[in-house]
């Protein structure tokens, strides 16, 4: 076959290729006394090629034009700027993959395609078998590593390079959607942290394999189904709460399926987000690493506010039962924790995929901020551990079930009312010897709406009591916590500033049916109750406020604990509950402020600043807890607050993405 080569941009002549040789090694006998011409373009001419003659508006690798002549073949245009671009990013040279895109354009000559998955994998076969002739690899196989075959990790990476997954295909669906389902066992109850690995390396890998450029938008329906899947199988537990009541579930059960698709929706939209980015944007593997561990802080970062907030299982709380490496959040909190953790899965993918030094380097940094956050964690469990003396705190958990008889008269009504409270005065004084310095209920447990500053149940227990409550006050109802002292009377009521949509408040008006529509309270404060043993300070926390960094201790000041009325009975013995108790203690190590959790059928629990759970109830049991809580606090963590360690995340990034790019020309 006679190969006529047109040099269009001189560039092209310092490279030392044969593509005559190629080009012969490339047609079958049928062609063998046909012509082709080989253009060698830029980016500029192959761009405005692909934009006349395939409507698209970007450049490409290799465009093939065939004019179906058994003399006359066709044309191919290759454009230097692409192919140093994606041999740079391969690791490979201008010549091998120069060597591809003939052999690529070839066939296409002689009527091969990969627009369908059968067509795409006939006609890679063809290229692997052509080019290993020609002495080249597969180029559809990424290169694991420098050493021999026989190294573990060689073999689990080269493992998994045998599985086939074509982007866009069914399979590349399924499997993004079972790996975001097998991401979500990372966290409580399951607490398989190695399969949150797995999941996020996993797509990880398969989401950078291909050097193909794609739209932003096809990027991001590649992403979706892992991001879908993950969040509705972290997040399925919520509807758990329709059920609960035989009223509302009449009324609301015909929005679970709506609802699970919601769910599903937006965590697709906001999980998937990284995943699409680095999909999209062209970045060298190292660089690639960093910038996927940023992004998927930066979502983290914004979970915190968005519709009011949901941050609700940071990937760093899969380490909660590693405890010097959950402490670590203590000095960067649950944002640099998991930057730690993305930056590692990342990075190590990078790793296995190519040893060479800028993938390496980037390993190296968040081994070493790995190293960093353990001494720190293990220095907050020690000063966490400073006991002193503290006031006796009993916990009551009801652990009744959230179905009431409807009362069908005022008399009734109070008569149910008058035995709840007696049930309070029961569980709070049965079979206990010693009176404590406060008693704390949990949230909704009070039957009566607060008006005044009576409260007659803590001059009966004669001791300190907070209670959770609704309140009434200039025509707005509130989820309130009431502290009243010893004589009866009410010293303080704090109100819950960050209420749950589509439960407390209505976020579209009446679009979505919402069982209650309270209005917000003021946010963080201090209370002081005084006790035979001190004076103790607390900062309120009413049910997942807790979730929130930042929100409830005000700047400057450290109390002796959080305390956090909650009533879990809407999810039964689903992973919410369990989740729950995680963010609680996240939230002790973040603040390094021990925390009484009241919870109304639980898990009750004392824990320590350092997340540790001192002593705990467990879902279901009706009782009382007496406990002391020690060794508050300040943290680095707490000092800087979220959006400043957000910003020095972004920083580090910055800095260490600049300094691949100086460290890549040494590579």
């Amino acid at each position: 076959m006679q190969v006529y080569v047109n040099v269009e941009n001189r560039q092209w002549k310092k490279y030392k290729i044969d593509f005559e040789k190629i080009a012969n090694a490339a047609v079958s006998a049928v062609y063998k006394d046909s012509e082709v011409s080989i253009t060698l373009v830029d980016d500029k001419q192959i761009h405005k090629l692909n934009k006349q003659y395939r409507g698209m508006d970007k450049p490409t690798n290799v465009l093939s034009f065939e004019l179906r002549d058994k003399v006359l073949l066709g044309d191919i245009f290759i454009s230097l700027d692409t192919v140093k671009r994606e041999a740079k990013e391969a690791g490979i040279s201008v010549e091998e993959h120069t060597a591809h895109m003939i052999v690529h354009g070839m066939l296409h000559l002689q009527g091969y395609d990969h627009i369908k998955d059968k067509e795409a994998k006939i006609m890679e076969s063809k290229e692997i078998q052509i080019l290993k002739k020609l002495g080249y690899k597969n180029p559809y196989a990424d290169e694991v590593c420098a050493c021999d075959m026989s190294c573990g990790s060689c073999k689990l990476v080269n493992k998994l390079q045998s599985i086939k997954i074509r982007e866009n295909s069914f399979w590349w669906y399924f499997i993004a959607s079972i790996l975001g389902v097998i991401t979500s066992f990372g966290f409580a109850p399951f607490n398989l942290w190695m399969l949150s690995l797995f999941g996020i390396g996993e797509m990880y890998y398969l989401i950078t394999k291909q050097n193909t450029k794609v739209s932003f938008a096809k990027a991001y329906l590649l992403s979706f189904p892992f991001g879908a899947f993950y969040g509705i199988a972290m997040f399925w537990w919520v509807l758990n709460s329709i059920y609960v009541i035989p009223e509302l579930a009449a009324q609301f059960a015909i929005w679970t399926l709506p609802a699970l698709i919601g769910i599903g929706l937006l965590c697709g939209i906001i999980l998937s987000l990284p995943f699409a980015i680095i999909r999209y944007v062209s970045r060298k593997p190292s660089q690639r690493a960093i910038l996927f561990a940023c992004l998927w802080t930066l979502v983290l970062w914004g979970r915190e506010w968005f519709l009011t907030g949901f941050p609700w299982n940071p990937i760093s709380n899969i380490t909660m039962n590693i405890p010097m490496v959950a402490n670590s959040m203590s000095l960067w909190g649950a944002l640099g924790l998991s930057f730690v953790i993305i930056g590692l899965i990342s990075s190590s993918v990078e790793l296995l995929r190519k040893k060479q030094k800028s993938n390496l380097f980037v390993f190296g940094l968040f081994i070493g901020l790995f190293l960093i956050g353990c001494v720190a964690g293990y220095k907050n469990m020690m000063v966490s551990d400073n006991m002193h003396s503290a006031p006796l705190i009993r916990i009551v958990q009801p652990a009744q079930s959230a179905v009431y008889k409807v009362p069908t008269s005022k008399t009734e009504a109070q008569n149910i009312a008058k035995q709840k409270i007696r049930d309070l005065f029961i569980w709070a004084t049965n079979d206990k010897e010693e009176n404590p310095d406060l008693i704390v209920f949990p949230e909704t447990a009070y039957p009566y709406t607060m008006v005044d500053n009576s409260f007659p149940l803590s001059r009966v227990l004669n001791t300190n009591v907070i209670m959770g409550t609704n309140s009434y006050s200039d025509g707005n109802l509130y989820n309130s916590m009431v502290f009243a002292d010893k004589t009866g009377v009410v010293k303080h009521l704090y109100s819950k500033s960050h209420l749950v949509p589509f439960g407390e408040y209505r976020p579209f008006g009446d679009i979505v049916p919402t069982p209650g529509q309270l209005t917000a309270g003021n946010g963080k404060e201090l209370i002081t109750i005084k006790t035979g043993r001190g004076d103790f300070v607390f900062a309120p926390a009413i049910c997942y406020e807790i979730i929130f960094s930042d929100s409830l201790i005000p700047r400057g000041t450290t109390p002796n604990a959080i305390i956090n009325i909650t009533n879990d009975t809407w999810f039964g013995l689903t992973p919410g509950v369990f989740q729950h108790l995680d963010m609680v203690r996240r939230y002790a190590i973040e603040s390094g402020v021990p925390i009484v959790r009241s919870n109304y059928s639980g898990i009750s629990a004392f824990v320590g600043a350092d997340g540790n759970i001192i002593s705990m109830m467990p879902v279901g049991e009706t009782g009382s807890l007496d406990g002391f809580v020690w060794g508050a606090h300040n943290t680095p963590y707490r000092t800087g607050g979220r959006d400043l360690w957000m910003a020095f995340i972004l920083m580090f990034s910055i800095i260490a993405s600049i300094s691949i790019s100086l460290f890549q020309k040494k590579d």
